[in-house]
């Protein structure tokens, strides 16, 4: 029986993370132990190896998938807590009342002042002032359509 051939240490090997020691040690107990019992332990000895670098690269992929799961929860919390863009139901019925009570004495001053112009005038300034509050709530409101590839019209 020939005596299996010096191999070096993971020291002088490429590709090992100098930080992960725990794996450099199995790694080197792997590899003692290869010298000591020689070339026909060498699969069972590198299977085994191999199994403890795959469970450490399923819990470092484990590690990281949680972490970004959190992650993405903390973000989901904290898009719910913050306030949005759009305002509610209740503050557009707001805008809309006072718009349509604004536009009482709005008629009349411009309507009694240039009589049909000014009424014009003054409808005019309302109904911009109410189109801008949409656009504003509802950004995609006056956004041009685009047909979707199954025929139907989408935003």
């Amino acid at each position: 029986m020939r005596a299996a051939p010096p191999l070096s240490t993971v020291d002088g090997m490429t590709g090992m993370d100098a930080r992960d020691t725990d794996l450099k040690r199995e790694l080197d107990a792997t590899l003692h132990a290869r010298r000591d019992l020689g070339e026909e332990y060498e699969s069972a000895l590198v299977d085994s190896f191999l199994e403890k670098v795959d469970q450490r690269i399923d819990g470092a992929v484990e590690r990281r998938v949680r972490r970004q799961f959190a992650e993405q929860q903390m973000q989901t919390a904290r898009d719910s807590r913050s306030p949005r863009a759009t305002d509610s139901w209740g503050e557009r019925f707001g805008f809309g009342i006072v718009s349509l009570v604004l536009a009482v004495p709005l008629s009349a001053i411009g309507g009694g002042v240039a009589h049909l112009p000014g009424l014009l005038t003054a409808w005019a300034g309302i109904v911009g002032v109410n189109v801008v509050q949409a656009a504003r709530t509802n950004p995609g409101l006056f956004g041009r359509r685009k047909p979707s590839r199954d025929g139907d019209w989408e935003d």
